[in-house]
């Protein structure tokens, strides 16, 4: 099957392809275009794809079709979910009830989202009620099944994601106990995605799937032909006023700065907030309602630049990222194409910017031999580089109240526009302006 391959001619039921006009969707990635065709025919499917490929669109297509076309049963109780997605995180649910709800506006089928950490009584009574698609977390929905909130003798179709991080996490056990709860396999649709088709995962699959079709899409090898990349040759001292005069002087509506340790992201936030450039740091360490919050904000363009670690970010779905830093350079160069994949997704432009600085350069020529070029070299004026207000001056960072982010959002769009603003091009080094953590 290839991967060119357009929505419209899958015939979608009416109120999945209004969805998918509504998300600006119109060609399928090689995920989607090898993998609904399967599916949207009723047969199983497991699929290797990464994180940014388009899986969570595959598999909520192949859902919401189903449902349209498979009537429930007449003795299906309110509280019997009809789907059932389970995800190996909260940040992961969450990002699927979000697409869900894009994708499925017009079907009228209901969402429940149940996850472990907050508002237990509330989704609680939500899954009372009754809810025709369930997402969440293992741990979360058995505690709900065992107090009979609801019972899972109708599930039409099952979705499980980043299976291969549901044994990491140890979550297996819960899995097998919940998919021993479901109708038999041929009664019912089942996806599978996963980063790799590993053995374990393929003896789930085999144990709980009716003879799956076994789909792998291989790790993308070369980046995305919209995106630009750049590389800059700071040294240390200047990573941090580089960075923010490149923040100031882009025009980046939702940003990502990858560092390779936390507490250089860390850092990196306080210094950021120190000078008027409102940013947050994901990190493990952060309680789940502010990581809730700060990717919400980060989504709905209340808060400009999201730093993170590439294990804080997996997982993660964010669309609309115009910039991608990679203030530390990975060291493998599948997370740099990872990275940089985050920008110019479904077929917009981005950006890739990247700092070369002496303890990470190193890795630079792994980099490019994978990707299969040499990445265009930037400059700036070193007088150009700001001196910076040191971290420790930052304002508190509390993402209850939003003013302080929407005050230093709009000053530094206020600062863009002021004349002379652009970036010069005419050094390679300049002088430091504050020291790096």
């Amino acid at each position: 099957m290839t991967a060119d391959l357009s929505f419209t001619a899958l015939h979608l039921p009416d109120p999945v392809a209004r969805g998918i006009a509504d998300a600006g969707f119109e060609r399928c990635t090689p995920i989607q275009a090898q993998s609904l065709p399967r599916a949207l025919s009723g047969f199983d499917v497991a699929g290797q794809a990464q994180t940014g490929t388009g899986k969570t669109a595959a598999f909520l297509v192949a859902l919401y079709s189903r449902l349209l076309r498979e009537p429930p049963r007449p003795e299906r109780p309110v509280t019997s979910p009809r789907a059932l997605i389970l995800a190996p995180t909260r940040e992961l649910a969450v990002q699927i009830h979000r697409d869900a709800e894009i994708l499925g506006q017009y079907t009228g089928h209901s969402l429940g989202l149940a996850f472990g950490g907050v508002d237990y009584d509330r989704q609680r009574r939500q899954l009372q009620a009754g809810v025709d698609v369930l997402i969440g977390t293992p741990g979360r929905i058995i505690d709900y099944f065992k107090q009979h909130v609801f019972d899972l003798r109708h599930v039409q179709v099952l979705v499980l994601d980043e299976a291969d991080r549901m044994f990491d996490l140890g979550f297996i056990k819960d899995i097998r106990f919940l998919l021993r709860r479901l109708p038999p396999p041929e009664r019912r649709l089942n996806l599978l995605f996963s980063a790799t088709l590993s053995h374990r995962v393929l003896e789930l699959a085999y144990e709980h799937m009716n003879d799956p079709e076994l789909i792998r899409i291989e790790p993308e090898r070369v980046t995305a032909d919209r995106v630009r990349q750049a590389i800059y040759y700071p040294a240390m001292e200047e990573k941090a006023p580089l960075l923010a005069h490149l923040l100031r002087t882009t025009q980046a509506t939702r940003t990502m700065v990858f560092v390779n340790t936390k507490r250089v992201a860390e850092w990196l936030e306080r210094l950021l907030r120190a000078n008027e450039i409102s940013a947050a740091a994901m990190s493990g360490d952060v309680p789940q309602r502010r990581r809730l919050r700060m990717l919400r904000d980060f989504h709905e363009g209340r808060l400009a630049v999201l730093v993170a670690t590439d294990v804080a970010a997996r997982g993660l779905h964010i669309p609309d990222v115009s910039h991608v830093f990679n203030y530390d350079l990975p060291q493998d160069p599948e997370d740099y194409v990872h990275r940089i994949g985050r920008t110019a997704r479904a077929g917009a432009a981005g950006d890739a910017v990247s700092f070369g600085c002496e303890q990470y350069v190193v890795s630079l020529p792994e980099i490019e031999a994978f990707i299969g070029h040499r990445i265009p070299v930037g400059s700036v004026d070193p007088a150009a580089l700001p001196r910076l207000r040191p971290a420790h001056l930052a304002p508190r960072a509390d993402l209850e109240d939003g003013e302080e982010t929407a005050a230093l959002v709009a000053r530094q769009r206020a600062r863009r526009r002021r004349p002379g603003g652009g970036s010069g091009h005419s050094g390679r080094r300049g002088h430091g302006r504050t020291s790096s953590a």
